[in-house]
Protein backbone atom coordinates (compact mmCIF):
# COMPACT_ATOMS: atom_id res chain seq x y z
CA UNK A 1 0.00 0.00 0.00
CA UNK A 2 1.54 3.31 -1.02
CA UNK A 3 1.64 6.42 1.19
CA UNK A 4 -1.23 8.23 -0.54
CA UNK A 5 -3.51 5.21 -0.32
CA UNK A 6 -2.65 4.77 3.35
CA UNK A 7 -3.40 8.45 4.06
CA UNK A 8 -6.78 8.20 2.30
CA UNK A 9 -7.69 5.05 4.20
CA UNK A 10 -6.69 6.60 7.54
CA UNK A 11 -8.67 9.79 6.84
CA UNK A 12 -11.69 7.67 5.88
CA UNK A 13 -11.42 5.53 9.02
CA UNK A 14 -11.13 8.55 11.31
CA UNK A 15 -14.10 10.24 9.61
CA UNK A 16 -16.39 7.18 9.62
CA UNK A 17 -15.59 6.46 13.27
CA UNK A 18 -16.28 10.05 14.35
CA UNK A 19 -19.56 10.02 12.41
CA UNK A 20 -20.54 6.65 13.89
CA UNK A 21 -19.77 7.81 17.43
CA UNK A 22 -21.91 10.91 16.93
CA UNK A 23 -24.78 8.92 15.37
CA UNK A 24 -24.84 6.58 18.39
CA UNK A 25 -25.04 9.65 20.63
CA UNK A 26 -27.86 11.15 18.57
CA UNK A 27 -29.79 7.87 18.74
CA UNK A 28 -29.32 7.73 22.52
CA UNK A 29 -30.52 11.34 22.80
CA UNK A 30 -33.60 10.48 20.76
CA UNK A 31 -34.23 7.30 22.76
CA UNK A 32 -34.24 9.18 26.06
CA UNK A 33 -36.73 11.71 24.66
CA UNK A 34 -38.98 9.12 22.93
CA UNK A 35 -38.32 10.65 19.52
CA UNK A 36 -37.93 9.09 16.07
CA UNK A 37 -34.98 6.67 16.20
CA UNK A 38 -32.14 5.76 13.87
CA UNK A 39 -32.70 2.22 12.55
CA UNK A 40 -30.56 -0.51 14.10
CA UNK A 41 -29.56 -1.56 10.57
CA UNK A 42 -28.00 1.89 10.08
CA UNK A 43 -26.12 1.67 13.39
CA UNK A 44 -24.73 -1.77 12.53
CA UNK A 45 -24.11 -0.75 8.91
CA UNK A 46 -21.92 2.14 10.03
CA UNK A 47 -19.83 -0.33 12.02
CA UNK A 48 -19.54 -2.67 9.03
CA UNK A 49 -18.29 0.06 6.68
CA UNK A 50 -15.40 0.88 9.01
CA UNK A 51 -16.96 2.59 12.01
CA UNK A 52 -16.66 -0.30 14.45
CA UNK A 53 -14.36 1.59 16.83
CA UNK A 54 -16.75 4.55 16.85
CA UNK A 55 -19.69 2.19 17.42
CA UNK A 56 -17.95 0.44 20.31
CA UNK A 57 -16.89 3.76 21.84
CA UNK A 58 -20.40 5.15 21.34
CA UNK A 59 -21.91 2.15 23.08
CA UNK A 60 -19.55 2.59 26.03
CA UNK A 61 -19.63 6.40 26.25
CA UNK A 62 -23.36 6.90 25.66
CA UNK A 63 -24.34 3.63 27.44
CA UNK A 64 -26.39 2.81 24.37
CA UNK A 65 -27.41 -0.58 22.94
CA UNK A 66 -25.30 -2.38 25.52
CA UNK A 67 -28.07 -4.83 26.44
CA UNK A 68 -28.85 -5.87 22.85
CA UNK A 69 -26.98 -9.08 22.00
CA UNK A 70 -26.50 -8.17 18.35
CA UNK A 71 -24.68 -5.03 19.47
CA UNK A 72 -22.96 -6.40 22.59
CA UNK A 73 -21.46 -9.30 20.60
CA UNK A 74 -21.80 -8.11 17.00
CA UNK A 75 -19.84 -4.87 17.25
CA UNK A 76 -16.77 -6.52 18.88
CA UNK A 77 -16.89 -9.31 16.26
CA UNK A 78 -16.99 -6.73 13.46
CA UNK A 79 -14.11 -4.84 15.11
CA UNK A 80 -11.98 -7.98 15.44
CA UNK A 81 -12.68 -8.92 11.81
CA UNK A 82 -11.70 -5.45 10.63
CA UNK A 83 -8.48 -5.44 12.67
CA UNK A 84 -7.62 -8.87 11.24
CA UNK A 85 -8.34 -7.61 7.71
CA UNK A 86 -6.11 -4.54 8.19
CA UNK A 87 -3.36 -6.72 9.64
CA UNK A 88 -3.61 -9.09 6.69
CA UNK A 89 -3.58 -6.24 4.15
CA UNK A 90 -0.56 -4.60 5.78
CA UNK A 91 1.45 -7.85 5.90
CA UNK A 92 0.76 -9.52 2.58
Amino acid sequence: MNDLTLQIVLIYLVAINVVTFIVYGVDKYKAVRSKWRIPESTLIGLAVVGGSIGAWMGMKFWHHKTLHAKFRFGIPIILIAQVALVYWLMNR
